[in-house]
């Protein structure tokens, strides 16, 4: 019996255990404004499902700066969502970042993802600013020393962060950075560095193997990795948006799984089938010991939730494609 066949065996209504795997998503800011009102038909969906929490993307040399932090504003305020905001070493010195943490802060939000950053588009080559950062553990360690002075220039912000502490993500990569050419090895070397400064867990980038993210966990756990790694997945259902993540992570798609979308008779089966290779997936790493999942969602609900209600992680007020049925 697989994970989910698991989790749905019992009949009449069920109340989610304590440890039920995390759930979350990734989302954007809208690059066009006309788009926001779909953005946020998205993010009502995917609040109704309850997840742990929903991560802000922030673009390289901070291009979308205020529109990140217009989106994360919003959620806190308007929504029960928790949103993590992301932040990246990428063109702006240590003083700059510092205050986009502070300004964060001031919003309101205790949760964040540090990145060392892709190179800014039309850059071949990552490089830092001159006085800036240069990998995501220093940037994890400037959160934490903003997050000390804060809390020892205001008793009342200190109460507060023992309420509400600083949540800090980070990255993990299952089959090394290929942006980078960093392999496995050197990436686990990497998340030790943020562990020691004060990583709280990491998220992985896409991968298509339930191998890939089971043999990073057991190598990074003998390497001394001991914060929990959440696998990162996108929803297999569209060929031409797995080509694209190819094209800005670096990471392959298999070629047999665009062969199994590619070959379906209309778009219905080619959903079907990306579904059954999501679920499958999910099932393995959820088995395998995997925390949780977290999906890229490009703004879209409909795949992710027909997904995560397939492999038995969530429930939805309305009917929907059951993708356990289909496959």
């Amino acid at each position: 019996m697989s994970v989910a066949d698991a989790r749905t065996a019992a009949s009449g209504p069920v109340v989610a255990p304590v440890d039920r795997p995390t759930v979350s998503f990734e989302l954007f800011p809208p690059r066009n404004p006309d788009a926001a009102p779909k953005l946020w038909d998205t993010i009502r969906r995917l609040e109704a499902v309850r997840p742990d929490f929903v991560s802000v993307t922030y673009g390289a040399s901070g291009r979308t700066r205020t529109t990140s932090r217009a989106l994360v504003r919003r959620m806190l305020h308007e929504t029960t969502l928790t949103p993590i905001a992301h932040l990246t070493c990428v063109g702006a010195s240590r003083e700059e970042i510092s205050t986009i943490v502070r300004e964060f802060l001031d919003e309101g939000v205790r949760s964040f993802l540090a990145l060392r950053g892709d190179p800014p588009e039309g850059e071949a080559q990552w490089q830092a600013h001159p006085h800036g950062l240069t990998t995501a553990s220093q940037l994890v360690e400037l959160l934490r020393e903003i997050e000390h002075e804060r809390c020892e220039q205001s008793p009342a912000q200190a109460v507060r962060a023992r309420v509400k502490p600083l949540s800090i993500a980070v990255a993990a990569f299952p089959r090394g950075n290929r942006l980078t050419g960093s392999s496995r090895e050197q990436d686990i070397q990497a998340l030790l560095a943020k562990q020691r400064a004060g990583a709280d867990f990491a998220i992985t980038q896409v991968f298509y193997d339930a191998d890939s993210y089971l043999e990073l966990v057991g190598e990074a756990r003998r390497a001394g990795v001991v914060i929990p790694i959440v696998p990162g997945l996108i929803p297999a259902t569209d060929p031409a948006r797995l080509v694209r993540t190819e094209q800005v992570t670096g990471v392959p798609v298999p070629r047999d799984l665009l062969a199994l979308l590619d070959d379906a008779d209309d778009e219905a089966e080619r959903r079907r089938r990306g579904l059954r290779f999501g679920i499958e997936l999910i099932d393995r790493v959820l088995e395998g010991g995997a925390p949780g999942i977290h999906l890229y969602t490009f703004n879209k609900h409909e795949a992710a939730l027909d997904l995560l209600e397939g492999a038995g992680l969530v429930g939805r007020p309305t009917a929907t494609t059951t993708a356990r049925t289909d496959a």
